[in-house]
Order: structure tokens, then C-alpha cells, then sequence
């Protein structure tokens, strides 16, 4: 190592890129360390496959020949992120959730199984199925509609809204196609985790029907665990398309909702995270908040801080909460700032188109250069590529295609609304329609980015 980072603690961040690098450095003492890229695969979370052997290997191969101590380890993409995690840190002996904490969080089946038993009121009717066994699928006895899901997916990937016989027999055979893209890594995980004989039973290539729930305004609650210590530090609200409700538009921070409201989350997320086990880690809570039955529903719980709160806490707290990351990885109580941000408000909007198209320009670096100049409090993450058809792309849900997301800070919540309006009216992102066979045919309108 050079002089410049002999004294710094290096943190090493599985798929490290350079957005949020950027963000890294908001964080309170930021010159204090030296962060690594892990892997070097870039986002982890969204691989075309995860072989876990490799992967490990991989990592263990940077962190062993590093020529410096290893400090730390941290990481925000979705699973298998999550679970490798606790698993590296216990090579280099470095503070950690356990493994098996980690998986009652993320293992869907053993997740509502806590939630059930600590919370019963705010957790919907559910079980396991094998879908590879007919006799399994025939023993779901939930009424129509339920969710038919994964144990471990993101993405809503393979997650089917079951109206009828004939769509469970749909889901289940695509499900039989795909769910190992996930499930297999999980069993990796689960080899390696001390379970209970019943939730080894629920491997990795399960699947977890659940009764329907009472929607309603959705938040997300950010938390950490220290010393046995549940800490809420922020909640954010998830806003979605008014025609397709399943389509999130953009989330907001702080949370709009009532105080006594959000006390009664906080209380629900300390008592069942207690019940985890997690300890020496970040977490995130969602819940449906139904107004008109004043019910909350627990959505679900993952093991990790989310990526797209990142910048909302830097607008608003004046620090990326990845700064919890790094506290916590080194074994800290997180000290964390609050309202000592530029803007009273924040959000994160997906960008969005709702029919096919190709990309037909994307901005130059110095246009959004010149766009941030001109709206302070801006980030712009462009999602496609000048060519690329929209039905390509991976990941998406059913109903719309994500194609930029813009973080915006402002003086209100609806002032949010406004400067998002007036960005997409000068985002030179443009698009044309052609026929999706060939690549030619009629073409439509060049047209602008809108909302």
C-alpha cells in the first residue's frame, strides 16, 4: 500500500461501482478508509447465474493476497450478496451476523414462519410447495387469488398472482424452468447454515404460496442490529403507478405517514427482528399500512440496507446510511447523522416506458452534466444502451420497462413532483418504435423522455 492509505481501514464492498463509490464518500470521515472493490463482477445481484464456488473462491483469493489488513466487508445488491456476506467475514474473522440469522430473514418460508409466530395479525395464511411435486401443488388449500412465489427471489421474479387452477398449473411449469437461478445458490447457503429439520426440508427450489393481503400505503423501515440492539434510523415511502399497481413510481423520504403509525412499525420491526437472531447488521422491513381497517400487513425482510435509499439519506441526513455499513462491518455502534442534509425531501423515481421500443439516443455524459448543473441535487442513472430493445432487457416486471432512475432533493414533497417533471421534459433520452421480429418495418416518432 502506499503512504496516502497506510492508516486507513480498508472495506472492502462486494460489486463495488462507481455510482456508488461516489456515494461512499458523503459518509462522516470518509478519508479515514479505503474502499475495494470484492469480485469484480459489478452488480452482483444481477448476474446472469451465480456459481457460489466460484464466486467464494474468487473472493477468498483478493482478500487472502491483499497486502494490507482486511477490515471489513460490505455489500447492498440483493441476494446471494446477503449470504455471502456473513460467509466471508468468517473466513477473515471479522464481525458478523451469523449465517443462519441472515437466512431467516431472507428464506421466505422461514421468514413468515418468525413473522407468524411473533406477529400474527400482520402476516397473511401461507405454506410451502415443491413444485416439482404434483402431490404438493395439489395440496394448496389457500382461496383465490394467493401469490405463488419463490423462497428466495428478487425482482418479483417467478412471483405469480394465482387466480385459477389453470394459472397455478402455468406458474408451477415456470416455475420447474427457472427457480433455480436462485434456489440453487440458496442451497448453498443453507448446506452451510446449522437449520432447523424442517426448514432444511425447504430447500432452496421451494416455493411459498401466501393468501392475499391488505395493501395499502407502503414504507420501507431502515434499520441495524447492534449488541442486541433493534435501531430504526429511517423510514421511506414506496409510491406506486397509479394504472399498474404492481409498478413502484418512486420512493420517498422521510416518511409522510402518521407518527402513531410509524411508532407501531418500529415496534413490530424491533420485536420480530429480535426473534431473527441478526446481530452486528444492517436490515430493511416493508409493511402495508391499510388506512381505511387501520391494519398493518408485514411485507417482507431482507438482510441488507437498500441501494435506492442510499442517496436519499445523503440529500436529506447529509450522509449516505452506508456509512451504517462500514460501522458495523468494523464491529461500531453506527453514530449517523439526521436533517443535516441540503433538502427537506427526497426521492427516487423510476423512469419508465409502458410499450416496446428501441433506444434510439442516450444522453452524453456532459448533457446530464449540464442537466445536474442546471438542477442541483440530481443524480442520474441512465439503465439501457443506444440499440437496445426494451423487451431484452432483464428483470423487469410485467407491465413496464425501467430505463433510468433520478434522485432528486427538494424543498418539499411536492416540490419532488415538479423538478422530476421539468428533468424528464430535457432528458435526451429518445426512443422509436419498430417491429420486434426483424428490427425494421414502420417506425414511429423519435420521441422524449416523459413522464
Amino acid at each position: 500500500m502506499t503512504d496516502g492509505t497506510r492508516d486507513r481501514k480498508n472495506i472492502f464492498v462486494l460489486g463495488l461501482d462507481d455510482f456508488h463509490r461516489r456515494q461512499f464518500e458523503t459518509i462522516e470521515n470518509a478519508g479515514d478508509y479505503a474502499f475495494h472493490d470484492l469480485i469484480g463482477i459489478g452488480p452482483v445481484a444481477f448476474a446472469d447465474e451465480y456459481p457460489m464456488d466460484e464466486l467464494m473462491r474468487s473472493a477468498i483469493r483478493t482478500l487472502d493476497s491483499f497486502d494490507g489488513s482486511v477490515d471489513g466487508i460490505v455489500g447492498y445488491w440483493d441476494f446471494p450478496t446477503s449470504v455471502l456476506l456473513p460467509m466471508l467475514r468468517e473466513h477473515c474473522g471479522l464481525p458478523t451476523p451469523s449465517l443462519e440469522s441472515v437466512l431467516r430473514c431472507e428464506h421466505k418460508y422461514w421468514s413468515r414462519s418468525i413473522q407468524k409466530r411473533v406477529l400474527p395479525g400482520m402476516v397473511p395464511e401461507f405454506q410451502a410447495v415443491d413444485p416439482f411435486d404434483e402431490s404438493s401443488v395439489r395440496a394448496i388449500s389457500l382461496d383465490y387469488p394467493y401469490w405463488l412465489k419463490p423462497v428466495k427471489s428478487h425482482s418479483s421474479y417467478l412471483g405469480f398472482r394465482i387466480h385459477d387452477a389453470a394459472e397455478r398449473d402455468r406458474a408451477i411449469r415456470r416455475m420447474r424452468e427457472g427457480i433455480a437461478h436462485f434456489g440453487e445458490p440458496l442451497n448453498y447457503a443453507m448446506e452451510r447454515a446449522d437449520l432447523p429439520p424442517d426448514i432444511a426440508a425447504v430447500d432452496g427450489c421451494h416455493a411459498i404460496a401466501e393468501a392475499m393481503i391488505s395493501t395499502g400505503r407502503q414504507c420501507t423501515l431502515e434499520g441495524y442490529v447492534h449488541d442486541g440492539e433493534v435501531v430504526i434510523y429511517g423510514i421511506v415511502d414506496s409510491v406506486r403507478d397509479r394504472k399498474h399497481r404492481s409498478t413502484f413510481a418512486r420512493y420517498e423520504y422521510p416518511s409522510r405517514l402518521p407518527v402513531p403509525v410509524k411508532k407501531r412499525m418500529i415496534d413490530a420491526a424491533k420485536a420480530v427482528m429480535r426473534e431473527t437472531g441478526l446481530d452486528g447488521g444492517p436490515f430493511n422491513i416493508e409493511f402495508y399500512y391499510n388506512q381505511p381497517h387501520d391494519r398493518l400487513s408485514l411485507l417482507e425482510i431482507n438482510a441488507r440496507a437498500s441501494k435506492s435509499h442510499f442517496p436519499l439519506f445523503n440529500l436529506v441526513d447529509g450522509a449516505s446510511n452506508q456509512q451504517i455499513l462500514v460501522e458495523l462491518a468494523l464491529g461500531r455502534r453506527p453514530a449517523f447523522p439526521r436533517g443535516e442534509g441540503r433538502y427537506h425531501a427526497a426521492a427516487k423515481f423510476m423512469y419508465r416506458r409502458y410499450r416496446d421500443a428501441v433506444v434510439s439516443h442516450v444522453p452524453t455524459e456532459a448533457e446530464i452534466d449540464a442537466l445536474k448543473a442546471k438542477m442541483p441535487g440530481t443524480e442520474i442513472l441512465i439503465e439501457v444502451d443506444k440499440g437496445r430493445r426494451l423487451s431484452t432487457m432483464a428483470y423487469q416486471d410485467s407491465y413496464s420497462y425501467e430505463v433510468a432512475v433520478i434522485f432528486l432533493g427538494g424543498r418539499s414533497h411536492e416540490s419532488l413532483l415538479r423538478r422530476y417533471r421539468r428533468l424528464l421534459g430535457n432528458l435526451p433520452l429518445r426512443f422509436e418504435r419498430r417491429a420486434a421480429a426483424s428490427g425494421t418495418g414502420s417506425q414511429g416518432t423519435e420521441s422524449r423522455a416523459r413522464a
